[in-house]
């Protein structure tokens, strides 16, 4: 654990360290994020924060490499390094998108090719863990890994609307993916503790959290597509690592949510993002529009909608990613009754939370103030 924790600080460190030369280079080649109808920002403001995130994770990989404890990870093995080059071109890609916002055909070309080579290098969906059944053949395995790794990295781009909300959500998620990746790598073995998915995870929280004291608010730089598409690509690698690591020999068949966790927890991190990206595609597609088509109706600007303000409705979204993990966590820490307290519990707070009946009722009381004395 100490090991993990110290590249995530190392990722963390650099990217904190990098940012400020990000935010320089984006003002001079003129990367910069304009003030439009449906942004919730009020001033023109840098992008490329991803290129300094990229380069915390790249320098705790690199560290991690010459980690004995983790050499079973990189040992006759290219998959990081493979997920390590693919991040690094994905940064370029979203790089170019910050700077010369490309169309939306290049950009979706783009992430199916850097999918393909990830997928390529062996990360890929070939199982479930619901008694270790292989479900679909090679090449449908190849073509569904591309699919879920290009639609995690646009679910991510999709909540990149308020300050600090990516990053955050991502930390908060990440960090209960991580505790579950590495008690799970704990129980299939009891001598070798190095995960892949557990170590990507690690440093993506670090390169979170480095990056987000520049990014909350008010921002000072934005992570732009090269952050969010980087942080979607590393969180679906870890989710893809773990997917099928569960020994089904070790779980009773009754134990159900053990068998499936392995899908849930991913889901879980992910849910705010692919909700939001689910609604927006059903939406834009039903008027008629491109599915990347931006407009002002995503999860945040609905909050923000019901009056919410920008820090409030950032808040609300790290609350909902917090409960949701932690509802998914708690199985594996109690028992039955004791986590469907939790669940009902962290729902009537997240709804409480959202919906803040105090605010609406002072606004209601606001509205019947101004109806009289006008």
């Amino acid at each position: 654990m100490r090991v993990y924790l110290f590249l995530l600080l190392i990722a963390a460190a650099v990217t904190y360290l990098v940012t400020p030369a990000a935010r320089v280079v984006a003002r001079r080649i003129g990367a910069m994020t304009a003030v439009r109808d449906r942004d919730v920002h009020q001033d023109v403001t840098p992008r490329l924060g991803g290129v300094a995130m990229f380069a915390g994770v790249a320098v705790a990989m690199v560290l991690a490499s010459n980690v004995p404890f983790l050499d079973p990870i990189f040992r006759g093995s290219f998959k990081v390094w493979s997920i390590l080059i693919a991040g690094g071109l994905i940064c370029l890609l979203g790089g170019l998108d910050d700077k010369f916002d490309l169309d939306w055909l290049t950009k979706l070309a783009g992430q199916v090719l850097i999918a393909l080579f990830v997928a390529s290098q062996g990360v890929q969906l070939t199982t479930l863990p619901i008694g270790g059944l292989t479900l679909i053949s090679a090449r449908s395995s190849l073509i569904l890994t591309v699919i879920v790794i290009v639609a995690a990295m646009n679910a991510v781009n999709f909540i990149d609307g308020l300050d600090g909300l990516a990053s955050g959500v991502m930390a908060i998620g990440g960090g209960a993916f991580f505790i579950y990746a590495y008690l799970l790598t704990r129980d299939v073995s009891s001598t070798d503790y190095s995960s892949m998915a557990a170590l990507i995870t690690a440093v993506m929280i670090g390169a979170c959290l480095g990056f987000l004291p520049h990014n909350f608010s008010k921002a000072r730089i934005f992570m732009g597509d090269s952050g969010a598409l980087f942080l979607g690509l590393l969180l679906v690698s870890a989710t893809i690592a773990v997917t099928g690591q569960v020994d089904p020999a070790r779980l009773a068949p009754s134990d159900a949510f053990g068998q499936l966790l392995p899908i849930l927890m991913p889901v879980g991190v992910m849910i705010l993002p692919a909700l939001d990206m689910v609604l927006a595609v059903i939406r834009r597609v039903g008027s008629g529009k491109s599915p990347f088509h931006a407009d002002r109706r995503h999860l945040h600007h609905r909050l923000l909608n019901l009056g919410h303000s920008k820090l409030g409705a950032v808040l609300i979204m790290y609350t909902w990613t917090a409960l949701v993990c932690l509802c998914l966590l708690a199985p594996v820490f109690f028992e039955v009754k004791t986590a469907m307290i939790i669940w009902i519990g962290s729902l009537v707070i997240a709804i409480v939370v959202t919906l803040d009946p105090l605010r609406a009722l002072a606004r209601a009381r606001k509205d019947q103030d101004v109806e009289k004395t006008s």
